[in-house]
């Protein structure tokens, strides 16, 4: 695949990240609350790294390694987060990682744009699973997972180091079968 595809949903539109996205990135990216669940995202966000990030995803693509996406309304093209997929090409699987602005929490804006992943990771880059995970003291990103048919997997106790906190990680999986499965019910 040459060119990134753009992912319609009902209320979404998932497309690749230009530059002129970086303020809003930044902006939303940079609240606290998003940098405290995340691993990479630093708080404050500094200036120069929402254009930095941007840069990689078009050469990421190319080389198979990950698809990165802005999650935009549909309706006005308002940027709201952004979600992507790592890839493993070696076993086929990928993780998904996604953060959603805090004015738009609570809407089910990221349960919507994961589905779309799901759609994208199994049905054009045939992958055979997508795996996730979420910082123990995010439990509504589980839901999120839960709700898009994930199953918790287990949980790594004290796994990940954040701002000299050590945080649980909480693990998620679904296979294309169950993926499959649950389309067809």
């Amino acid at each position: 695949m040459s060119v990134q595809p753009t992912l319609q949903t009902d209320r979404l539109t998932l497309r690749p990240f230009t530059l002129a996205d970086a303020p809003d990135v930044q902006r939303l990216a940079g609240e606290r609350e998003i940098a405290t669940t995340t691993l990479l995202i630093p708080h404050p966000y500094p200036d120069g790294a929402a254009e930095e990030w941007i840069q990689t995803h078009e050469t990421d693509f190319n080389e198979n390694k990950s698809t990165v996406y802005a999650v935009t309304l549909r309706n006005d093209n308002t940027l709201i987060g952004a979600i992507g997929l790592i890839i493993n090409n070696d076993h086929n699987h990928a993780e998904l990682g996604y953060w959603i602005g805090k004015p738009y929490w609570g809407k089910g804006y990221c349960t919507e744009a994961v589905r779309a992943m799901f759609d994208f990771g199994f049905n054009t880059l045939n992958l055979n699973r997508i795996h996730a995970h979420h910082f123990g003291n995010n439990p509504s990103s589980g839901r999120v997972l839960e709700k898009t048919g994930m199953k918790r997997e287990g949980i790594s106790p004290q796994h990940i180091r954040k701002w000299d906190e050590y945080v649980d990680i909480i693990l998620y999986g679904i296979l294309r079968s169950d993926y499959e499965r649950s389309k067809s019910q």
